[in-house]
């Protein structure tokens, strides 16, 4: 999978990772499946319901909401995202503990990067990233 996301998009990932700091940031990603390439056309934060700073649990309430404004706009949530405040741009244990669904995209964000990877047959693996400018 590749991955669409324009630089507004990145940026605000990135702030609300600076902003929930020492906590994870979390959110989902609302777009399409064009082929082999998520073009991910708006971000919806979410309220972090987890007691523990190193973890994320969207609210369902967030998420609903999220899956609500997509299915009117013609999108779909194709992926999340969340921080890892003291840690690295990579899935961790505790990530793939709670990932499940196939072929979602999850994104990354700690020290001012911001990976992208899929779920896919139980592990997570790598997405490229092409250029969007909306």
């Amino acid at each position: 999978m590749r991955v669409a996301l324009s630089a507004l998009l990145r940026a605000q990932i990135l702030q609300e990772a600076r902003a929930a700091r020492p906590r994870e940031c979390c959110g989902l990603l609302v777009g399409v499946l064009d082929g082999d390439v998520a073009r991910i056309n708006a971000l919806h934060p979410a309220r972090n319901l987890s007691d523990d700073p190193d973890r994320f649990d969207i609210d369902p309430r967030d998420h609903i909401t999220a899956l609500k404004m997509a299915r009117e706009n013609g999108h779909a949530i194709v992926g999340c995202y969340h921080s890892h405040p003291a840690g690295r741009a990579q899935p961790s244990q505790a990530d793939l503990a709670g990932a499940g669904e196939e072929n979602f995209l999850w994104l990354i964000a700690a020290n001012e990067a911001l990976n992208a990877f899929v779920y896919l047959r139980g592990v997570f693996t790598g997405a490229d990233w092409v250029t969007s400018d909306s």
